[in-house]
Order: structure tokens, then sequence, then C-alpha cells
């Protein structure tokens, strides 16, 4: 099941939360090589887990975790503002209404469709807290995992080439989408609706709703080198990951 769970809350969850910190250490750590930091207790933490944020888990049935995502709005610090200006010319990304998605997990042993069950999740967060898109940098290896699962994002700007390459991509909200992703995870839209309000019935029972954000319009900032790249034709959010082309060359 999914559970869309404050860092706050994660103490009400110890199993799942420490499964969920110790298979980050084991895919960003292990697996990929990033120097990260990793306690005694083999979990991977960093300073945005200090944040607050909310949590999308994929619970598998032992209680343990079987992937997640972590989300941040805009307006407060985040990675990409942080660690990646250059991605957007040295600009900024700063609104209620975009949330940054980091720490996309998977337990290795997880099940095919996890991937697709957390895009699916992004949705019912856009959908249920009225969020309008979401940023996130994400490295070459995602985007066969996009493109199958039907959740590819404008890309606003890129580095490196072939595997080395990272980019930042902005994801939106539509009806269309959401039912390839729901697809793509074999999640019917009754159990993700019902999985959604038994998490903000115990948001609303910590007095965590005052989190859900206000209504006003998405804001992009952009340094005054590239205030207009997000305009032109030749720029990188033009780039279209989900065709055959991108993809290939992407697995170069």
């Amino acid at each position: 099941m999914l559970r869309y769970l404050y860092g706050d809350s994660l103490q009400d969850y110890p199993i799942l939360s420490a499964s969920m910190f110790r298979d980050r250490a084991d895919q960003f750590a292990k697996r990929l090589g990033w120097d990260v930091r990793v306690d005694a207790n083999g979990e991977e933490r960093d300073e945005y887990d200090l944040l607050n944020p909310l949590y999308v888990i994929w619970q598998r049935p032992d209680g343990t975790h079987g992937g997640s995502m972590r989300f941040l709005p805009t307006v407060e610090r985040t990675m990409v503002n942080d660690c990646f200006p250059y991605l957007l010319g040295g600009g900024k990304i700063a609104s209620p209404l975009i949330w940054e998605c980091t720490r996309f997990c998977l337990n290795r042993e997880g099940a095919g469709r996890t991937a697709a069950a957390l895009m699916l999740a992004g949705g019912e967060i856009m959908k249920w807290f009225g969020v309008k898109h979401f940023v996130g940098v994400f490295d070459n290896r995602m985007v066969r995992i996009y493109r199958r699962i039907g959740a590819c994002p404008e890309v606003l700007g890129s580095s490196g080439v072939g595997r080395e390459k990272i980019s930042v991509g902005l994801w939106e909200y539509s009806d269309e989408h959401m039912e390839q992703v729901r697809s793509s995870s074999g999640i019917s839209e009754k159990d993700a609706t019902k999985w959604m309000q038994q998490s903000l019935l115990a948001m609303g029972e910590r007095n965590e709703t005052k989190k859900l954000i206000s209504n006003s319009d998405p804001v992009l900032l952009h340094s005054s080198a590239s205030s207009d790249y997000a305009k032109t034709n030749e720029s990188p959010i033009s780039e279209n990951i989900c065709s055959p082309h991108a993809v290939d060359h992407a697995a170069a």
C-alpha cells in the first residue's frame, strides 16, 4: 500500500522508516556509489530529511519499505536550488505550487510495479494538495523508467553526456498521464483514493493539514543570463526524453 508521511510522523512507523533509510543506503551508496552519509545503523540521511518533508512510501505486506520518494515545496530549501543551480543557468525555482521530488528509491527485491506506484502517488499529491508541478534532478538511468511508466518530464537543463548526463526536469499533472501511470502500476483509482484519504486523516489528527499549500500562481525565477532560455525552441526545455532517439542516446 501507499503511505504519505511527513518526517515527524516516521517515528510512528519504526520498521517502515528504518527499512527506507537502509534501502536508501543500499541504493545510493552501495549500488550507485554516490558520496552520501551512511550512519552506524546502515541508514542514509541528509540535511533535507531534517526539514520535515513529505515522504511517499510503498509499504510491503511485511511492513517494510518497497520504494519511496521525498517532497519539499520549493519555497523552502531544496536540493535543486542549493546544489544544482547550474542546471538552470544559475536560476532558481521557487513557488508553493512547485514541489521538489528527491531520493527516488526502490528496494532491490521490490516488485516490478513499485516505480509506477510511486509515480502514481506523485499524481495523487498533485491532485489532493493542489500542486501544479514537480521538479527534480535525475540521471540517465531513470530515462527508461520514466518512458516505460509514462511519466516523462520537460527538461529544463542538462549537464554531461552519455551515462554521466544529469538533468533537471519538470513534471505536471494531466488526467491522460495519470491513467497511463495507473495502468502501469496496476493500482485501482479506488485504492489510490483510499490510501490518500487515510493518510490525510492521519495528518489532520497530527495537525499536519496546515501544510496544505496556498492557492497562488507558480513562479519560475531565473538569473538575467538565463531569463529567456525556457521560452526558446533551442533550449533544453524542448527536449523530449521519451522519444526513442532520446532514450537510445541516454543509454550510450
